[in-house]
């Protein structure tokens, strides 16, 4: 798929909202990244561009990045060590069987927010908010 078209398709402002309402529980962060070039390894490329993002510098190590790949149809899902420790790779499997399936099925706004929804939900768990709860990562759409 086109990456354009792709992202045409998305409410970035319903993912957008998504991802504060989730933030607003836990003092994770999530964010959406919908790379615009082809890859054959999601999962190494989005692992890089976690690092280069900053995510790996938030104060707890609880940010989650969903990497999207339009052109090859791939995706991956990337916790850092503090959200890995807490739900380990039957958690990620899931949300990643859930997100495929999602955007399988044409809607991926409505793929990313369950998504999201679903991965706040565990941040809320192991990552309340603090007193002060600051927004450490922008929410913004990447790509």
């Amino acid at each position: 798929m086109k990456v354009t078209e792709f992202i045409g398709r998305l409410d970035e402002a319903t993912i957008i909202a998504a991802i504060g309402e989730a933030e607003r529980r836990t003092s994770g962060e999530v964010r959406v990244y919908v790379s615009r070039r082809a890859h054959t390894d999601p999962l190494a490329v989005a692992q890089k561009r976690f690092a280069q993002l900053g995510m790996t510098q938030t104060r707890h190590r609880n940010a989650v990045l969903l990497y999207l790949v339009p052109r090859t149809r791939q995706f991956a899902v990337v916790g850092d060590q503090g959200v890995h420790e807490k739900c380990g790779d039957t958690f990620w499997q899931e949300v990643s069987a859930e997100l495929g399936e999602g955007l399988r099925t044409g809607d991926p706004t409505a793929a990313i927010v369950r998504a999201i929804d679903r991965i706040g939900g565990l941040l809320a768990a192991h990552f309340p908010p603090a007193s002060d709860n600051p927004n450490e990562l922008p929410d913004a759409i990447l790509h």
